[in-house]
């Protein structure tokens, strides 16, 4: 592994910004929005305005909520089997106790935390059955939407801009900002499809990717073989070879599976000798 370069600080804040700009992240609905009625003077007495309903969504306080902690799964600084402090997240949050376990129970529903009796709430730890269902579900979805893609469509520019700001970060020695670049990459992907609520049930599985990415320790060692084949596929698709393009991705997510399950076996390996 190569020697880490001293990397400022700046350079660091500045990379993940530039990666956070290019991904599209699933956002929750809520209800519906409402304008308030609103009082005018006219000839002498206050009219009231009637009250219009708009077709645009809203989040809750829970749900507002929810998508930060999400995020925080998704940049890498919540790692699974991280223990949620209510008392600290309510007090970083600026919400009460009562909103914070309303979280709990969307995020617990989502799998994305877990509850455990009389020791609290866990960010989840995914199997192994876990990280070779999230590979099949990516086949499935991934590699059709690649091959029937179209080189003008608006989804590959996010593409090339995930795999610039993957470089970038790189470049920085940001491997986190990296990880997050590389699963815009893949819901850029899925955009290629054009279907809204496929791409809101991959943000749902990019998630628990995330956590898969964070049980292994070396985000290096886990990111740095695929910025070049991401490369690769982009330029496929931006020059007209779709086909072709997805005929790479297809290997490509094959050797990823195997290589973070082996990666997976030495950790668990490591952890249970940990124990004897």
């Amino acid at each position: 592994m190569r020697n880490a370069m001293p990397i400022s600080m700046k350079s660091i804040a500045d990379c993940r910004n530039r990666v956070s700009e290019h991904q599209d992240m699933a956002k929750p609905i809520g209800g519906t929005k409402t304008a308030a009625s609103i009082e005018e003077k006219g000839r002498g007495r206050p009219i009231k305005r009637v009250r219009e309903k708009t077709s645009e969504p809203i989040q809750t306080l829970a749900e507002a909520v929810a998508a930060r902690i999400r995020e925080k799964v998704i940049s890498g600084k919540l790692t699974p089997g991280s223990h949620l402090s209510e008392i600290a997240l309510s007090e970083e949050l600026q919400v009460s106790r009562n909103t914070l376990r309303e979280v709990f129970r969307l995020l617990t529903k989502e799998g994305l935390l877990r509850y455990e009796a009389n020791r609290g709430v866990f960010v989840a730890t995914p199997s192994m059955s876990t990280i070779i269902d999230i590979y099949r579900i990516r086949r499935f979805i991934e590699i059709p939407s690649l091959a029937q893609a179209h080189p003008r469509h608006p989804a590959v520019k996010k593409m090339r801009a995930s795999v610039d700001a993957a470089h970038r970060c790189r470049d920085a020695d940001d491997w986190l900002g990296v990880g997050s670049a590389d699963i815009g990459f893949h819901a850029a992907i899925v955009e290629l499809a054009d279907s809204p609520r496929l791409a809101g049930f991959y943000a749902q599985v990019s998630l628990e990717l995330r956590l898969v990415f964070g049980l292994l320790q070396d985000p290096e060692f886990l990111h740095a073989p695929f910025i070049d084949q991401n490369t690769l596929i982009v330029t496929q698709v931006e020059n007209g070879n779709s086909a072709a393009a997805a005929e790479i991705l297809e290997a490509y997510l094959a050797q990823a599976e195997r290589f973070i399950l082996s990666a997976y076996a030495r950790v668990a390996s490591a952890s249970s000798r940990g124990f004897e």
